[in-house]
């Protein structure tokens, strides 16, 4: 155990708020760090040692001196990654998980920083300012400081000895303070364990926010570091008990059928398959995603990780029905057509989209979790994105591109096909863009130039809170999917970067200005 010497210098280096909320009650037991006084630093407002300035800087700063404070910050040698993590920060303190533009725009920061290492030279800041802006503005409606969700944990009844069940049962019963006692004593053990303990709540009712915010959560992890975990986690947590009112009878049954599938495919207490899987194989497994029940989905994909395949196979599967979804999707319609996503368009909140980010996150979850969730991951994955499709009505039989489109590219080469691709996306022609891009995949052209065309429209058109983590997808699943199908993922990107275009983002234009970008 370290000496009370050196503990106490740590407690000068990190701060006690941080130290107390990462280690959990039940370590702060066994540490000997319970007295009375650090049982008020407990029931006291989160802080964030060395990035506590920061963070407290991004919730107060009124939004129209927020860019150019940033841009000083950087000529003064502040990285990126430091204004990320800070925003990360600031909003898991004030929104904790429970407003929807709140955690919609911390699933898009760690993409913005990911986005940034793609921008030319001196325009990489522009997506990481983007998504700030955002962060900052919504904090100052929220009402600042003052209205902060998230505040250390109460120092009643810890928690030494915490189950998965428990901490099931205490988010059910809509007890957050004692789930988050839980969570904390199983984040003090590793923080794994904590993400582990919470997916079981997670999978009780697959949705596209339920889905990725947990996975964004620990992504952001790498950015923020891991004595964070907790914090980070607890906004999954929050919205997990949030939904608790609104409980469906149906939450029960495909909870059930997880179990029984687990049970009759002998899943449970298994190590994932080693198999890799033939191009046939992916294909006939990514139809029947795209076309059977979510029953029947969910079965397949279990009787497939019982054969022994490995568990990215399923998950390649996966992500290529949901962006199919992005290319049978009849867009938006008339009656719920606003400002940012007219009727016809497909960016923002639409079912592909939607369905894409949700794929992603379950197949990144079952390759960050272990035990049945590793299963369980892929099996509530495929349910999803085949109950996602289980509307007809809004997608059309034939995905895109259909004939029409392809005929008017016939032999054309790269370069041209690059600058048709500008204006079919300018000119919001999102069939032409899908023909123009697959049609560029047939000629065995890099796809670097490609993602940079579209990453450029990400970047500067608001995108309805889904551009960032919607192009993040796309850049992953396009390169963790075998180059004979991979293809289509940039297809669909293509779609919605030419619906979102001509809806320019706040803050952009000032970004530019300020960071001399033309």
């Amino acid at each position: 155990m370290a000496s009370i010497r050196s503990r106490r210098g740590f407690l000068t280096d990190v701060g006690r708020g941080t130290l107390l909320a990462t280690l959990g009650p039940a370590m702060a037991f066994d540490l000997g760090l319970t007295s009375k006084a650090f049982a008020e630093d407990l029931d006291s407002p989160l802080q964030f040692g060395d990035l506590e300035p920061l963070v407290s800087m991004l919730q107060e700063i009124p939004v129209d001196k927020l860019q150019s404070t940033l841009t000083d910050k950087l000529k003064g040698g502040m990285t990126l990654k430091s204004l990320v993590a800070a925003g990360a920060l600031a909003n898991a303190r004030t929104f904790g998980g429970e407003d929807y533009i709140g955690f919609h725009t911390f699933m898009a920061l760690a993409p913005a920083l990911k986005m940034s290492a793609l921008m030319p030279a001196g325009a990489e800041a522009l997506p990481v300012f983007k998504v700030l802006y955002r962060n900052s503005n919504r904090i100052q409606e929220f009402g600042g400081r003052e209205s902060e969700t998230l505040h250390g944990l109460s120092a009643s009844s810890p928690v030494s000895v915490p189950t998965e069940c428990a901490l099931h049962d205490a988010i059910r019963a809509k007890d957050t303070n004692h789930a988050e006692q839980i969570l904390s004593a199983f984040a003090s053990q590793d923080p794994r364990q904590a993400l582990n303990a919470l997916l079981p709540a997670v999978q009780d009712n697959p949705e596209v926010h339920r889905t990725v915010l947990p996975y964004r959560a620990w992504d952001m992890q790498e950015i923020v570091g891991t004595q964070h975990a907790l914090t980070l986690l607890r906004q999954s947590l929050r919205y997990c008990v949030q939904a608790e009112p609104h409980r469906r009878a149906e939450w029960d049954e495909h909870g059930k059928m997880l179990v029984d599938l687990i049970d009759e495919f002998h899943l449970d207490g298994r190590e994932p398959g080693t198999k890799p899987a033939e191009d046939s194989f992916l294909q006939h497994l990514s139809t029947t995603f795209a076309t059977a029940s979510p029953k029947d989905s969910a079965r397949a994909a279990a009787s497939a990780l019982a054969e022994g395949f490995q568990p990215s196979v399923v998950g390649e599967a996966i992500s290529l029905a949901a962006s199919l979804l992005v290319l049978r999707d009849r867009g938006r319609l008339p009656q719920w057509e606003d400002r940012l996503k007219p009727a016809g368009s497909v960016h923002g909140d639409s079912v592909g989209v939607h369905a894409s980010d949700s794929a992603n996150a379950w197949r990144n979850l079952a390759g960050v979790s272990s035990g049945r969730n590793a299963f369980a991951c892929l099996i509530i994955g495929a349910w999803q994105v085949a109950r996602d499709r289980d509307n007809p009505g809004n997608l059309q039989d034939t995905p895109l591109p259909v004939k029409y489109h392809l005929d008017r590219l016939a032999g054309l080469d790269g370069e041209t096909l690059l600058v048709r691709l500008e204006d079919a996306i300018q000119n919001n022609l999102q069939g032409h863009a899908t023909a123009i891009v697959q049609q560029y995949g047939s000629l065995s052209l890099p796809a670097d130039r490609l993602f940079k065309s579209m990453l450029r429209y990400a970047v500067s058109e608001d995108g309805a809170l889904h551009a960032e983590k919607y192009f993040q997808t796309v850049w992953d699943d396009f390169h963790s999917t075998r180059p004979s199908v991979r293809w289509q993922h940039l297809v669909a990107l293509a779609r919605v970067t030419a619906s979102e275009y001509g809806k320019p983002a706040a803050g952009q234009a000032e970004a530019r200005e300020l960071l001399g970008v033309s």
